[in-house]
């Protein structure tokens, strides 16, 4: 089954995979995103590697579990081929702590010819704010 669009991307068509995938995160559906990646597929994410949709949902499950009021937004940073990579942030509030923080990062994305992410590989920064110095949305 295909996941819309797929590649080659041109500048329309990243766009559209770059905002389905920020809705997808958003939706903070650890099983919604999986179905975004191959059953293969291998992550790196900051110091973790995982592979496959099973070790990703339960990532995303984990990470929504620490991460409250999760907000996200990604932005087209270049794309060629099979291949996108962008800019994100993201707000968060610890669950444990009740620290806000801003998460700045890039991510690279390869894509199989049936539109799902074969490959992810992300780098980020936590930079603690107030809850007062948010920008990206009120949840």
């Amino acid at each position: 089954m295909q996941r819309l669009p797929v590649p080659p991307f041109n500048h329309e068509s990243a766009l559209a995979k770059v905002q389905a995938a920020e809705d997808a995160w958003n939706s903070r559906d650890p099983v919604r995103v999986a179905q975004a990646y191959s059953v293969d597929s291998v992550w790196r994410n900051r110091d973790s590697f995982l592979q496959g949709r099973e070790e990703i949902t339960e990532f995303l499950a984990d990470k929504w579990k620490k991460e409250l009021h999760y907000k996200l937004m990604k932005e087209l940073w270049a794309y060629s081929g099979n291949r996108i990579s962008v800019r994100f942030e993201y707000e968060w509030q610890h669950a444990e702590t009740g620290q806000w923080f801003r998460t700045h990062g890039n991510e690279h994305w390869e894509f199989a010819d049936d539109g799902h992410m074969t490959r992810r590989d992300m780098s980020a920064n936590d930079i603690p704010i107030s809850c007062g110095e948010r920008r990206i949305g009120q949840n």
